[in-house]
């Protein structure tokens, strides 16, 4: 393998930061606000959520593939090194962003417990359990940090104990840490509750395909479809297909994957958010050269330009009123951007977020709070209107990676009109979890700018 796991990254797909160590960044960051007007592209990295279900898919698949344009972040070194000790063959190359992965022999053939450590990883929580849970054989053990461990679990575990999984709970019940006793999965009804994370849904459906026989899902409760049905088009992108929910009922069948040579990863929509609002926060424009316009590629977060759009239309001083529930990621970047805005605004669809990384809405409300803004939370939904922004104020990142990047791009606003920092980061580093290079970049943005 070549340079995946080192905790400093290399990746010359970023023209502005060809090496960058993670180790430079202070404990404290202050942002330095941009004096002129935005302009140059930015290369997006690869889409975390595109990465790591393309690295479970490609682990089932029966022939390699190689995954092009592959995000190279903490999120997905914690995946592609779990599915090395679970026996799959992942070399990576992060000159050329992309990662070979190959299903050998050796895979669910372990003779000791598997340990995996999955950290604050989503993502690759929920899709480990899945998977090993599907394995014919073995005992896996799967831990991340104490955020992990209150991060909702109990609807798939519940779920996969129904199709025959021996699944203990070590903590909490319905929570990590697991052990799996694996022996496969049955086919058969079941009831899943996804309302917490559609996450639940989407690592089930991948495993699914090899389950003994069919599987007919009946969903309990709301479910974000932008991500269940990114999960379904990547699947038959990998040669499984899964029919549209008919309703709250999903059906899926045995099936093999059987995978392009060759996949390419989309860039990320939810990163993009940033850059996009970056122009509203500093003027000027950016190009972001290879992002799906919103419908065009797999990622539902792409329906961020739409909202920006309304927010251009908006008549100054009215409310802006979004639903964010299928595009939760990117509510904290709108939210970031509204003391900026003409007028409150409101953000709806955000009881779920309360169960990520942190509570996302009660840490944006003190953040906001912090910043001299009126916020009014309810479990639901944030208003917040906008009021003369408080300076010299520490945001706290909770250890969340998207408080980090919204909250810098509001430091990029020259609110003291002389380029001083006015606003920094607590812990910037927790950018790693998905955008490593994100600050440089944001520097290198807007030296850039203001060299022109």
């Amino acid at each position: 393998m070549i340079g995946y796991f080192a905790t400093d990254i290399a990746c010359p797909r970023f023209p502005f930061s060809p090496h960058f160590h993670l180790s430079d960044l202070p404990e404290i960051l202050p942002i330095v606000p941009f004096t002129a007007p935005v302009s140059g592209s930015i290369a997006l990295p690869g889409s975390k959520s595109l990465t790591n279900r393309a690295l479970l898919l490609a682990a089932l698949s029966r022939s390699p593939v190689t995954l092009t344009g592959a995000l190279f972040s903490e999120d997905t070194r914690l995946m592609a090194t779990a599915l090395t000790q679970l026996g799959c063959k992942v070399a990576a190359d992060e000159n050329t962003l992309t990662l070979k992965v190959s299903y050998p022999d050796s895979l669910f053939r372990a003779s000791q417990p598997v340990e995996l450590f999955v950290g604050l990883a989503g993502t690759a929580a929920r899709f480990l359990a899945a998977l090993c849970a599907v394995a014919p054989r073995g005992v896996y053990r799967i831990d991340g940090i104490e955020q992990m461990r209150h991060r909702p679990m109990a609807g798939l575990i519940n779920a996969l104990r129904a199709l025959g999984a021996d699944i203990t709970c070590l903590g909490q019940e319905g929570f990590f840490p697991l052990e799996i006793r694996a022996s496969g999965l049955s086919g058969g009804r079941i009831q899943l509750d996804a309302s917490a994370s559609s996450q639940l849904l989407s690592a089930l459906l991948m495993v699914a395909p090899l389950a003994r026989g069919p599987i007919e899902i009946s969903l309990v409760g709301k479910v974000r479809w932008t991500f269940v049905e990114m999960t379904r088009r990547l699947m038959g992108e990998f040669g499984v297909i899964i029919p549209a929910a008919v309703g709250q009922r999903i059906t899926t069948s045995r099936q093999t994957y059987l995978p392009p040579a060759t996949h390419a990863i989309e860039p990320d929509a939810t990163a993009a958010s940033y850059w996009q609002v970056l122009p509203k926060v500093a003027g000027g424009s950016l190009d972001l050269p290879g992002l799906r316009a919103p419908g065009a590629g797999l990622q539902g977060d792409a329906g961020f330009a739409h909202v920006l759009q309304r927010v251009q239309s908006r008549i100054a001083g009215t409310l802006l009123d979004e639903d964010f529930r299928e595009i939760s990621d990117t509510f904290l970047t709108l939210a970031a951007l509204a003391p900026l805005l003409e007028g409150p605004t409101r953000i709806t669809g955000l009881t779920h977020t309360r169960h990520q990384e942190t509570d996302r809405v009660a840490g944006m409300t003190t953040e906001l709070k912090r910043l001299g803004q009126e916020v009014v939370e309810e479990e639901d939904a944030l208003t917040i209107t906008p009021r003369p922004l408080r300076p010299d104020q520490v945001i706290e990142t909770y250890g969340d990676h998207r408080f980090a990047m919204s909250f810098a791009i509001l430091g990029c606003h020259n609110l003291h009109q002389n380029g001083q920092p006015w606003l920094s980061i607590h812990h910037p580093a927790v950018c790693a979890k998905t955008f490593p290079h994100f600050l440089k970049l944001l520097d290198d943005v807007r030296e850039k700018s203001s060299s022109k």
